[in-house]
């Protein structure tokens, strides 16, 4: 692909993923090509339906999470991965509704993320020994469920955080 041809396709799925997000549902993809600065024919042309748009976008979010997670590397970085999980689905429940997506199926493609998180934190002492990567990931996946389904302000995400947190080295918040 041609570079002016990538940098379109990301400006549009950034765009997209503001659009979707602050419009839901109702957003069309005239608009996101008019915040990406491209003509619609060229929205078209690199997503040819608004299912494959909002795929991408998907796809982009779950290759951004694996990179995220390869570059911690501090005992805290389980941590810093379930929060930004949680907060990439609060900010981005509208795509990930309307994709369909299974999250739980979604999440197992995190499996080895988080298992090698989980192997860091526990080695470091900053999570309990007796967790496993299933328990974490079924965490995980229920914390992000409960984002989807709107309402979580960013107060109740920090307090059901340290609750789950405080689960993980074993210690009462």
């Amino acid at each position: 692909m041609r570079a002016d041809a990538e940098r379109n396709r990301a400006r549009i799925l950034d765009a997209a993923e503001e659009v979707f997000a602050a419009r839901g549902a109702a957003a069309s993809t005239e608009e996101v090509a008019r915040r990406a600065g491209v003509a619609i024919g060229t929205v078209f042309r690199h997503f040819p339906t608004k299912d494959e748009l909002l795929t991408a976008i998907m796809k982009r979010m779950l290759a951004a999470l694996l990179d995220q997670a390869a570059a911690l590397r501090d005992p805290d970085g389980l941590f810093t991965f379930f929060a930004a999980v949680v907060a990439r689905a609060a900010g981005q429940r509208t795509v990930i509704t309307l994709t369909g997506v299974d999250l739980g199926a979604a999440m197992q493609g995190l499996h080895g993320a988080v298992a090698g998180l989980l192997d860091q934190a526990q080695a470091a002492g900053t999570v309990r020994a007796d967790v496993a990567p299933p328990e974490v990931l079924a965490l995980l996946t229920g914390l992000c469920h409960g984002a989807l389904r709107g309402g979580w302000d960013p107060a109740l995400q920090e307090r059901t955080l340290a609750v789950v947190f405080a689960g993980l080295r074993g210690s009462v918040p």
